[in-house]
């Protein structure tokens, strides 16, 4: 045997090679079974703070390294029981938080009839809609406690008595407001077309297409303090204030600021 074929054979000295990579004597431990993951975090769950101590591994095997705040109540629990519990407050908290955002936040609203058109559409075969769906729109119920009710809101409210004895339905109704508490408002025909008058000023109001006027009568209106005059933008086939009086600031839900539906209709106002 040569002296190049001696350099190549192994020592017997030498530690075996291993088949895993690892260089000889790594002194990495080799795992007889593999570790499981531990299970997921119940809901409403945050990491452990790093100055608490970790439970140990023979009072709690498997144990979740995260704290829930129903944890002293439901520990005594089987575990699927305390996991249904954990469900059980999530859904009953979304649904809370959904109630009040509807309640105090936004609110959506479809629109029924066609008195706001083409601003609003309704749906046919309703008289007067000229759409397949009805818009559906977002109200701001919490604005008004910010600022005052402006000219030219589309707002959301509840209609007075009057309305459902006058126009045949009542509830809740989006319409504009036109006047404004303690302002007199006019009605003057000009052309076969009727024109809203301001304290003695006309009011501009490009919204309104000129074949969706009404023809009158001409009459006065006097806004009471408190109360807003509110109209739909299709004068001819809107049942408002005109016939059932001014509304009273307290009935205002929201202003529309959003129509989310249909898609093609999304705007904001």
């Amino acid at each position: 045997m040569s002296e190049h074929d001696e350099r190549r054979l192994p020592s017997l000295d030498s530690p075996p090679e291993r088949d895993d990579g690892r260089p000889p004597d790594s002194g990495w431990p080799i795992p007889d079974v593999p570790r499981e993951p531990p299970p997921p975090a119940p809901p409403f769950s945050w990491p452990i703070h790093p100055e608490t101590p970790a439970p140990k591994k023979s009072e709690s095997p498997g144990l979740h390294e995260f704290h829930h705040p129903l944890d002293r109540v439901t520990r005594k629990l089987p575990r699927r029981l305390r996991i249904a519990v954990d469900w059980i407050v999530t859904i009953v908290g979304a649904v809370a938080i959904v109630l009040a955002i509807k309640a105090w936040v936004i609110n959506p609203y479809r629109i029924p009839s066609s008195s706001m058109e083409p601003t609003l559409h309704c749906a046919r075969p309703a008289p007067g809609c000229e759409a397949r769906f009805s818009d559906r729109v977002l109200a701001n119920r919490f604005i008004f406690h910010f600022r005052d009710p402006q000219r030219g809101d589309v707002v959301v409210f509840e209609t007075p008595p009057q309305a459902k004895a006058k126009c045949g339905a009542g509830g809740t109704f989006v319409k504009r407001i036109i006047g404004l508490p303690g302002e007199t408002l006019r009605v003057r025909l000009q052309r076969g077309a009727a024109f809203v008058y301001v304290n003695g000023r006309r009011l501009e109001e490009p919204y309104i297409e000129h074949d969706r006027r009404d023809i009158g009568p001409e009459k006065t209106y006097q806004v009471p303090q408190d109360a807003y005059f509110v109209m739909g933008d299709n004068r001819s086939q809107s049942c408002d204030s005109r016939v059932w009086g001014a509304v009273p600031g307290e009935n205002l839900i929201g202003k529309v600021f959003l129509t989310y539906w249909p898609p093609q209709r999304i705007s904001f106002r």
